[in-house]
């Protein structure tokens, strides 16, 4: 089964965690066959969001709502539970200032 983990911390503390510590993250979850796909992201100052809304388009600069911990990062993992998930999630490095939101991916199904 496929597992979101979403990052969130402080901008300001997550700048200051080597890069090299996430990347040593990533290749042990891709050496156990765990890793799907996972990317850092640029600060929240360069988000644009979305709406629409009866038809019509609303785009506005930041993100949809402002908190104290930002969207950072993402890794999509592959797991056989969300006890082995959760095991995974524990060892990326953000989660010790921040924090890992592991959601269960759901697949779309087409109509029959």
């Amino acid at each position: 089964m496929k597992y979101l983990c979403l990052v969130y911390g402080e901008e300001a503390q997550m700048a200051e965690m080597d890069d090299a510590e996430c990347i040593a993250c990533r290749d042990a979850l891709i050496e156990s066959g765990h890793f799907i796909a996972g990317h850092a992201l640029q600060p929240v100052s360069t988000a644009t969001t979305l709406r629409l809304r009866n038809g019509e388009v609303a785009i506005t600069d930041g993100p949809f709502a402002e908190t104290k911990e930002q969207l950072a990062g993402f890794y999509l993992l592959e797991a056989r539970d969300l006890n082995e998930a959760l095991t995974k999630a524990a060892k990326i490095p953000p989660a010790r200032i921040g924090s890992i939101e592991v959601r269960p991916v759901r697949e779309l199904q087409a109509d029959q």
